[in-house]
């Protein structure tokens, strides 16, 4: 802890940072119970999106197997762009998922069997799903260095800053207290030895 001057000026100073600390920590714990919600809102998106995903590899693995052809779809596909915004949640800004630009090229209809433009259709919304995952997670990335941030700050204001600044104000208070009484003794010595000084010359004069 550092040194601290035992004056009046201090105690001033102490109170008005134990004011501040306390009228700050009840906002941080506030935010601390808004970024668990949002991250857990986050983490459940993500688990429902993988079910998803996972549904829908499983219906074009489905299809491939039924109709036992080896075709190469990565090609009849490109990914062009992700479109995201950004959003306050919590008082921090995020990334949010709005679409992705998938350009499917053309491709010779006798060439390939009926079953790839449904699987076409079908892989584009899967990757539609892992990118929005994408930005999913790097909300969570956001949220919860915040949230490491705001448990540090509510810590350090809980276990330090409060109990820090109540031990200052008490530690002034005892000093400047033992100083007001031993002014107050200094005076009555003093106070005493006029009157006996005044006695012994009232005395003298007699």
């Amino acid at each position: 802890m550092p040194k601290i001057k035992l004056t009046k000026n201090e105690l001033k100073k102490q109170k008005e940072s134990l004011k501040r600390f306390t009228r700050y920590l009840p906002t941080l714990e506030l935010k601390k119970q808004q970024l668990l919600v949002e991250v857990r809102d986050v983490q459940h998106k993500v688990r429902r999106i993988e079910s998803e995903i996972k549904a829908m590899e499983s219906n074009v693995e489905k299809w491939v197997a039924v109709f036992g052809e080896d075709v190469d779809i990565q090609d009849l596909f490109e990914i062009k762009e992700i479109n995201t915004t950004t959003d306050n949640i919590a008082g921090i800004d995020v990334p949010i998922f709005n679409d992705v630009n998938i350009v499917v090229e053309k491709y010779d209809l006798m060439k390939y069997p009926l079953w790839v433009d449904f699987a076409l259709e079908l892989i584009k919304k899967i990757i539609k799903l892992k990118k929005e995952i994408e930005v999913l997670h790097e909300q969570q990335r956001i949220l919860e260095g915040e949230l490491r941030i705001t448990i540090q700050r509510i810590n350090l204001f809980d276990k330090i800053k409060i109990p820090e600044s109540r031990e200052n104000i008490k530690k002034i208070r005892v000093f400047l207290g033992n100083e007001e009484t031993a002014a107050v003794v200094r005076g009555k010595i003093s106070k005493s030895k006029l009157e006996k000084k005044k006695n012994i010359e009232t005395n003298n004069v007699g």
